[in-house]
């Protein structure tokens, strides 16, 4: 990992109107896509990605060139790309940075994807709350348009792909690859049977590529730099930077840009100032609501998908959530079990079922009702929605409370006994 890794996605981000493509394109912007279209062919960007070493920045953490791949090109149908730009992962907030400040880096990611993959329509599903990043994006495509990086034979190479912007009206649950889809397609936000799986069987039963939008980002870079370029910023396989957005109980929360594999301990008390003036860490939440919690003697550990994976937790959108000693265990537990019991689309009976009475019993534990053969239950519950549903919202929802419960049981025990 390179000590002195190099700004790849916020770099110019305090550039006035860099939003726009004027200012974009004198910083170099749309170089790389002009390099892509006019010196190589899609076989070769396809394995630069490959090379680089670029995990999905969305959760799963799969890489991003291999799932291009799985994409049949011998098939009479159109091909589709889709960008997540949904988030509505709880403590996540880093896309809607890029969509405000650097919209055109996206869509100059965007293009390549296509170009490598055979593509020429392209959605980007973008959360219904975003008002002022969708505005933003479809000011950007349009001066795309306007500018011949987007439509017809674009920058003269021959290669048509056109853009389109679909607003989601704040499912948690379309966040989901294929609830997505659905949503897309005009019905409800139901994740599908897998297999098939998107790669050959996605949107309108076409082969489909789907990133979030970090993942394509990322892409330009890659292409301008070279792969190995991309991988000295990372690891060796687990390439670049990663956007960690840090809330809760630190001086400084926000975006920070670092290498991947950066200590989360480095990031919370260099980066983010460490935890505010008379406050005492408790435990952290390292890649949004639904990664399993750590302990304050567990953040000495590597942010990347290894690494937290060995400590029985995840990067997933590497939202960091900071937990004090002030903060009560029971009041996260119930806020964690009221998101996902509201957000369980209901189509998987252990989901829906399984967080309804998991909310209820915690709503009761907290109300100074409950017992601790209370925390049994959940856990129990919990075990029965963990790798039993259609999508992994099962798993994001039973994962932080079986691990809070384990983690915290003693905490827990004794808010019980003195409620």
């Amino acid at each position: 990992m390179s000590p002195a890794a190099e700004k790849i996605l916020t770099r110019n981000f305090g550039l006035e109107s860099y939003f726009k493509i004027g200012v974009y394109r004198k910083h170099n912007g749309y170089r790389a896509q002009k390099k892509a279209l006019l010196e190589m062919n899609p076989a070769q960007v396809l394995e630069e990605v490959k090379k680089a070493g670029l995990r999905g920045r969305g959760g799963a953490g799969f890489p991003a060139g291999l799932k291009w791949s799985f994409v049949p090109q011998n098939v009479d149908k159109p091909r589709y790309l889709c960008v997540n730009a949904d988030e509505g992962e709880p403590g996540t907030f880093k896309d809607r940075y890029i969509l405000a400040h650097n919209p055109h880096l996206l869509l100059e990611g965007i293009v390549i994807t296509a170009f490598a993959v055979g593509i020429h329509a392209a959605y980007v599903y973008i959360r219904g709350e975003y008002e002022a990043m969708a505005r933003r994006l479809e000011g950007a495509i349009a001066e795309a348009y306007e500018s011949a990086c987007l439509g017809k034979n674009i920058m003269a190479s021959g290669f048509d792909l056109d853009v389109f912007v679909h607003r989601g009206a704040g499912a948690y649950i379309c966040g989901e690859e294929t609830a997505l889809l659905e949503s897309l397609e005009g019905k409800r936000g139901h994740p599908r049977v897998k297999p098939p799986f998107p790669a050959s069987v996605g949107l309108f039963q076409c082969p489909t590529v789907i990133n979030n939008v970090e993942t394509l980002a990322n892409i330009p870079s890659i292409i301008e730099h070279g792969a190995q370029w991309f991988l000295d910023q990372g690891l060796p396989r687990d390439g670049g930077t990663r956007m960690f957005g840090v809330s809760g109980a630190v001086v400084r929360p926000g975006i920070y840009e670092l290498p991947v594999g950066t200590s989360l301990k480095k990031i919370i008390f260099d980066h983010a100032g460490g935890l505010k003036p008379g406050k005492t860490l408790k435990a952290v939440i390292p890649g949004g609501l639904s990664s399993p919690i750590l302990r304050a003697d567990e953040i000495d550990i590597q942010m990347d998908c290894d690494s937290l994976a060995g400590a029985g937790s995840m990067l997933g959108s590497a939202a960091i959530i900071v937990i004090d000693t002030e903060s009560s265990i029971m009041d996260v537990l119930k806020t964690v079990a009221k998101f996902y019991a509201h957000e369980s689309c209901g189509q998987c009976t252990p989901c829906r079922v399984g967080t309804t009475w998991i909310h209820k019993i915690i709503k009761r534990m907290a109300a100074g009702e409950g017992e601790a053969e209370d925390l049994d239950a959940i856990v129990r519950l919990a075990f029965n929605i963990k790798g039993k549903t259609l999508c992994p919202m099962g798993d994001a929802a039973a994962m932080p409370i079986i691990s809070m419960v384990q983690k915290f049981r003693t905490e827990l025990e004794s808010s019980l006994r003195k409620m």
